[in-house]
């Protein structure tokens, strides 16, 4: 059976781009959310997050009528399910989303469909989904009932890099991992309209803890650049170029320390091994402790800098102004989620009896968190006015910065621009 319509769960970051691809190939798309804010900015054809060359793709796909966005689901051949998968309480997942997503699409589900699942999910999470399924919808059998079943699922999680998802969604090879054989090839099948990587066959499971293991992999490397930048400063050694020296070694690839570790995918999904694996999963876990303390350490290294501040300037510390450089997760995005740049911030200004700015080139407006402690504030503004910078994102916007134009004496620079 061919796919004539697809319909995307989902117009976030993934959901969005995911949908606009296969528009492009000429497929008829049907994108749900439950913003209407969202679903009114889509179909003008424009956007509503910010992605390198996904407006034009979305503009001519909606110009075409191959795409269209509603808040309520409609009948498709397939249903690609891209919600978020938080976590709640001691960092166990939160697949309320995904419930709620089989929900809005079980009415119009139809003999011959396939639904995927591509949110980041603990393993068992797709067998779940087709149970979910199949109590909503008795007259339809699903995977791992007795028969063949009429509706094939399968779970096959992006591995996207914000910033270049348009080019790695396509280019990347993609984990197809069906409940049965069956439910793979169908899958392979959808993805292969737009994707020129390889489609690569397992089971569900295993395609779930990929994901997982490939975003635990990074955290825990991260975590040991992040450790060695507090041993570094305890020994006063400056940690990038200890790590330029460390990486001419040929086996050795230290990656770069920060702020913390932020974003939906890195930040979140090594807790999904932990909260199924609490006594297997010790490494990864002390990663993500030592990644989520990161942001502690930094206040106390700008309470440090603040002090020296006040013993030098003569001011007291309502008079001064510290500037927070980026609050994304990441450089030259406009992603805040589990930004730990974003949460540093939010140290600062709570703790700060002066004034908080922030300088983030990719927001309009300050987020909900800030509003009452910070100030968005102009670049040029933070440059020549404050008393203390914070380096927290290394968007480009900083990195062409002039040395020049810095001359305040007193900087915490988590990201080694400035140094």
């Amino acid at each position: 059976m061919s796919f004539e319509t697809i319909s995307v769960i989902g117009l976030g970051y993934i959901g969005l781009p995911t949908a606009a691809v296969f528009a492009s190939k000429g497929k008829k798309v049907v994108g749900v959310d439950i913003n209407a804010r969202a679903v009114e900015i889509i179909n003008r054809g424009e956007i509503h997050i910010i992605e390198p060359d996904l407006d034009e793709v979305v503009r001519a796909a909606v110009n075409t009528g191959c795409l269209r966005a509603t808040t309520t689901p409609e009948p498709a051949d397939a249903f690609v399910i891209a919600v978020p998968t938080p976590f709640i309480g001691d960092h166990q997942p939160d697949l309320s989303f995904v419930r709620a997503a089989a929900e809005s699409i079980a009415p119009v589900l139809k003999k011959g469909d396939l639904v995927i699942l591509e949110s980041t999910s603990p393993p068992g999470s797709t067998e779940q989904l087709a149970a979910w399924l199949a109590a909503m919808r008795p007259d339809l059998r699903f995977p791992l009932q007795p028969g063949d079943s009429d509706v094939a699922v399968a779970y096959c999680p992006e591995r996207v890099l914000p910033g270049q998802v348009m080019v790695e969604l396509i280019k990347n090879d993609r984990v197809i991992g069906g409940l049965t054989p069956a439910c793979s090839a169908r899958a392979s099948a959808l993805y292969r309209i737009f994707l020129q990587g390889e489609c690569v066959e397992t089971n569900a499971r295993t395609a779930e803890m990929c994901k997982l293991t490939e975003n635990s992999f990074r955290d825990v490397n991260i975590a040991f650049a992040n450790e060695l930048s507090l041993i570094c400063a305890a020994q006063g050694i400056n940690v990038w170029e200890l790590i330029a020296l460390a990486n001419r070694h040929p086996r050795v690839n230290i990656l770069q320390p920060g702020p913390g570790v932020g974003g939906h995918c890195i930040a979140v999904d090594p807790w999904f091994i932990v909260a199924q694996n609490p006594e297997q999963a010790r490494l990864i876990r002390t990663a993500r402790e030592v990644n989520d303390s990161k942001p502690g350490w930094v206040l106390e290294q700008v309470k440090s800098a603040l002090a020296d501040c006040l013993t030098h300037s003569g001011k007291r510390a309502s008079d001064i102004t510290i500037a927070c450089f980026g609050l994304a997760f990441k450089a030259n995005i406009d992603d805040l989620r589990e930004s730990p740049a974003m949460e540093v911030a939010h140290l600062i200004a709570s703790w700060h009896s002066g004034k908080t700015w922030v300088v983030e080139p990719h927001v309009q407006q300050i987020p909900a968190r800030l509003a009452n402690e910070a100030q968005l504030v102009p670049l040029q503004q933070a440059l020549q006015q404050a008393d203390l910078l914070v380096m927290l994102v290394d968007h480009q916007a900083f990195r062409a910065i002039d040395a020049g134009s810095v001359t305040q004496p007193w900087i915490v620079d988590t990201k080694g621009v400035w140094r």
